[in-house]
């Protein structure tokens, strides 16, 4: 989630960004890094928690954008808008970010004045009755000049019910300065906070719904957008069309003119253009399939490439290869390309045929234009032009199904008199 936040307020390339965090909570300083973190303890409120980035702040006196890490969904052309509201002229002091839920319940509300300025921001339990029925609501997002912020934070006390210091009490006290604040509002759904694990499905929903929208906007056609699962970095080219069930894992990168079908799943992959994948593959991270190129139903692929015009169309497994361009492989073929130990190689040559069922035991290299034959088990290379095959002879004992079948049958004639 703080990911999301990070990403989004770096779109306005800000001169300093300050994480506040708790003790105990180290993974998301790793996930901010380079960007420092400082750390509030104890924690007595949300004014408190701003107050504690005064060192690292020290000497900025611009725009300071307050957000939080469990509100992903605000979108940078809400920050936009705020930080538009602050520089206007005359600048009001704090511009905050309003919404106005389906249920305000335990939301603060933002008592405005009858010019439609922001008064003051009152906690639902320190509510009036006439407080509480306000629609407007705050989500608790700001831009404040950073020249006054510190020295507001400092006058915030903690006389209220849950006896913190809020940063809500600020808009009372730049009111009070004779300083104007303003309000922005956006829609509900960008101030979803994830408080639990059924918020973050919800979030999630939300976000899924933004990156179908982009994609389809982008020139994808997506045949059954709900049931189509992306990953806010996942990059589509012109005319893709993806099939129904469909999963984006992270690190996916999509060509033009490509077709995704039903019930694949891609993670740290890429697909270069007019390649058909699928219904029912899986692409596995390291994997690249090249122009062209097919991968069919029940196959994976895992760090390996696919080159131009290669089939790989049946129930095979690709692993730790090269697939050379024009080369075919057949169903049921797998690269053994582990010994439980370590994982090796296996080269398919250009315009190579490789027959079904058959099994590349790595480190192999399978040349130029070769054809394995069916059912072969390969252990060592292949030349170029070569016909490689492993299979047994047949043998052929003529009339021994029907004395198999008698002798059983009487086998079990027998079995049933004895009962």
């Amino acid at each position: 989630m703080i990911g999301h936040v990070m990403e989004t307020i770096g779109c306005f390339q800000p001169d300093r960004v300050v994480v506040v965090i708790g003790v105990g909570v180290e993974g998301v300083a790793e996930a901010v890094a380079p960007h420092p973190c400082v750390v509030q303890e104890p924690r007595l409120g949300t004014g408190h928690a701003v107050l504690a980035a005064r060192e690292a702040m020290t000497g900025f006196d611009g725009d300071v954008l307050i957000a939080y890490g469990d509100t992903p969904l605000v979108t940078a052309e809400t920050f936009e808008a705020m930080l538009a509201a602050r520089r206007t002229d005359p600048a009001p002091a704090a511009v905050v970010l309003g919404f106005r839920p389906e249920e305000p319940g335990a939301y603060g509300r933002l008592v405005t004045g009858a010019d439609g300025s922001l008064e003051a921001i009152v906690e639902a339990k320190d509510a009036t009755p006439e407080q509480w029925a306000i629609p407007l609501c705050n989500s608790g997002v700001m831009v404040v000049d950073g020249s006054r912020l510190f020295g507001w934070l400092e006058r915030i006390g903690n006389d209220n019910a849950k006896g913190e210091y809020y940063l809500t009490d600020l808009i009372g006290l730049a009111r009070a300065d004779g300083c104007a604040c303003a309000i922005v509002e956006a829609p509900e759904e960008e101030l979803i906070g994830v408080n639990n694990r059924a918020d973050l499905a919800v979030a999630e929903a939300v976000m899924q719904n933004r990156l179908r929208a982009r994609a389809m906007a982008e020139g994808a056609t997506l045949t059954d957008p709900g049931s189509v699962f992306f990953q806010c970095d996942t990059k589509l080219g012109r005319d893709v069309t993806v099939g129904p069930n469909v999963v984006f894992g992270p690190g996916v990168t999509v060509g033009d003119n490509v077709q995704i079908n039903a019930f694949c799943h891609i993670e740290g992959a890429s697909v270069a253009d007019g390649a058909r994948i699928g219904p029912f593959a899986r692409l596995r991270p390291g994997a690249a399939v090249a122009e062209s190129a097919h991968v069919g139903n029940f196959v994976e692929i895992k760090n390996a490439t696919v080159e131009t015009g290669a089939k790989v169309n049946h129930l095979t497994y690709i692993g730790d290869a090269r697939v050379g361009a024009g080369a075919n492989i057949g169903a049921g073929t797998i690269t053994c390309n582990y010994d439980g130990f370590f994982k090796d190689f296996t080269d398919i040559g250009a315009n190579a045929f490789i027959g079904s069922n058959t099994a590349l035991v790595a480190p192999v290299k399978i040349g130029d234009g070769s054809v394995i034959g069916a059912g072969s088990v390969i252990t060592r290379d292949i030349a170029a032009d070569t016909l490689a095959v492993t299979r047994a002879d047949v043998k052929q004992r003529e009339g021994w199904p029907s004395a198999f079948r008698k002798r059983r049958q009487a086998e079990k004639d027998a079995r049933k008199g004895k009962k």
